[in-house]
């Protein structure tokens, strides 16, 4: 299959006519062809159209119907193979080991997705029979299921085009859901995008969804990111990316006649927590295993590790020399854009000049869009006393701050934003200092790890991929795992319903095979 610059709308491939989108080969800054066109106004309003149209079809499929949907798409997506592989190298720079990664836990998100919809546990099927004969007022028949919201405008993310893009994990979980998508491309990956659209498009063809379920638009500008936000047939947003991008898109979802959620994922430094006795044991082997984590993907992972914490003396003084002799081993890497490369090299520039941070060590020197490692270290008393040092650096960046006690490095947890993760490096002996520490953790991390670092995040039932603001907009969910499903949906009540207009999930003979909450308890239908 070849890339070809059109949007897709609904079942039709039409060429943008608001501007071009180009993307930009990031290791050799060639610009590639073709021209992706620019969404108009126009174009947003029939993609929106359509999806509105298909929403009630579509969320009323059955749950069998549905997953072979999903596992379509991933049966496309695998069918593209060095296509897609190769186009995707070309616009981020990452290597083919890392993309075809990307691209089985893509497939596998799908495939995830798939298998939930067909368990129906989602649902949340419950019945609270009519009491007719309670007194001293009778009880009416109450059951209850999750429907979805309506249709999802998708954001394609930057540093993961595959699995948080087009067709990642907010496609994903959406569609699951019952929701159609209108996605908006990542200028940085067109053809990559338009390659995943196109996998989609081909499977709601062949499987015989409603024609709006799915749409890929192009912007030029902001104009199409925008309209999508504020278009009033659009009851959700799924968005990975900075700050000030998910702020920008909370404000215009707060600013509707009827306001929406937006799940965003934006800002996190990841701290790792050094404890006494794990950092005497063995602050060598953590160190050089922290500067693989650090600099993995030129450091363009959410989950890096920005923020390291630990008690002063020579055992910290020995993690900071063998993460720097790793570093110092290490060569600069290419990062996915010119601004992602420039806005990390003013961070670390910026760090670098800080009167209260130290350089500790830096990576081989790149070129180009290549992003060098660096390591800084500061005080607990000037982490605390400046803001600023607690800023995202996105890339292959950390700080760590020396502490002159468990007290201390208990107050900078506490100043912490919301956060993705928290890692802990323990060792027995320090179980009891690391318990004290984890109820300030839980309440300002979405996951909590030992002895390992964030990076790499397993797609399956338990991982949550969220965390209080401003890591995500809504703590309460998650971006990654079967229950980011719960996003897209909200509960209704069924009051004295007649049989017969019952939805299938709730009738009495249980068609679809549910588990369901009866009369307060679970009765098991497998």
């Amino acid at each position: 299959m070849s890339v070809f610059g059109h949007l897709l709308i609904g079942a039709r491939a039409i060429p943008g006519a608001n501007g071009a989108v180009r993307a930009t080969n990031p290791a050799t800054g060639e610009t590639l062809e073709p021209a992706f066109g620019g969404a108009t106004l126009e174009d947003l309003d029939q993609a929106c159209a359509l999806a509105d149209q298909a929403f009630d079809s579509f969320r009323e499929t059955t749950p069998e119907a549905r997953a072979a949907f999903l596992e379509r798409i991933a049966g496309h997506l695998l069918a593209l193979g060095d296509v897609l592989v190769e186009r995707c190298m070309l616009e981020t720079g990452l290597p083919r080991a890392r993309i075809e990664g990307e691209r089985g836990r893509t497939v596998n998100q799908l495939r995830l997705f798939a298998a939930t919809v067909r368990d129906g546990d989602y649902l949340d099927a419950r019945i609270d029979p009519a009491q007719p004969d309670r007194t001293p007022l009778p009880r009416p028949d109450l059951r209850l299921r999750h429907i979805p919201l309506g249709p999802v405008a998708v954001f394609g993310a930057s540093n993961f085009p595959l699995a948080f893009s087009i067709a990642g994990g907010d496609t994903a979980s959406a569609l699951a859901a019952g929701c159609p998508v209108v996605a908006k491309a990542h200028s940085a990956h067109p053809g990559t995008s338009s390659l995943a659209g196109l996998a989609i498009q081909r499977a709601v063809h062949d499987c015989g969804m409603p024609e709006g379920t799915f749409s890929l638009l192009f912007d030029s500008g902001r104009q199409v990111g925008r309209g999508l936000v504020a278009d009033h047939r659009i009851k959700a947003v799924g968005f990975t990316g900075s700050r000030a991008g998910g702020a920008a898109l909370i404000a215009l979802a707060a600013a509707r006649r009827e306001p929406i959620p937006v799940y965003a994922e934006m800002s996190s430094i990841n701290p790792v927590l050094l404890f006494p006795r794990a950092l005497a044991v063995r602050a060598e082997s953590i160190g050089q295993a922290f500067a693989a984590s650090l600099t993995l993907g030129a450091g363009q992972f959410c989950t890096n590790p920005g923020l390291v914490l630990a008690v002063e003396g020579p055992d910290l003084d020995r993690f900071i020399a063998a993460a720097g002799t790793a570093l110092a081993a290490i060569p600069a890497s290419t990062m996915l854009t010119p601004g992602i490369h420039g806005g990390y090299a003013c961070s670390v520039a910026a760090m670098e000049a800080h009167a209260a941070v130290k350089l500790e060590a830096r990576g081989q020197e790149g070129a180009g869009h290549q992003g060098q490692a660096a390591l800084f270290s500061t005080t607990a008393q000037d982490f605390l006393r400046h803001p600023e040092l607690r800023e995202e650096m996105f890339g292959a960046a950390s700080l760590v701050v020396r502490c002159p006690d468990l007290a201390a490095l208990r107050d900078v947890v506490a100043s912490l934003e919301g956060q993705l993760t928290a890692a802990l490096h323990i060792d027995e002996a320090d179980h009891v200092q690391a318990a004290s520490i984890l109820p300030l953790l839980e309440r300002r991390v979405g996951r909590i790890l030992v002895n390992g670092f964030g990076t790499g995040v397993e797609v399956c039932h338990a991982m949550v991929h969220g965390g209080p603001f401003p890591s995500t907009a809504d703590g309460r969910s998650t971006s990654v795992g079967s229950l980011a499903i719960a996003r897209f949906l909200r509960p209704v009540c069924y009051q004295d319903l007649p049989e017969a207009l019952l939805p299938e999930a709730l009738k009495s003979a249980n068609p679809l095979g549910l588990n369901r909450r009866v009369d307060g308890r679970l009765q098991l239908a497998r």
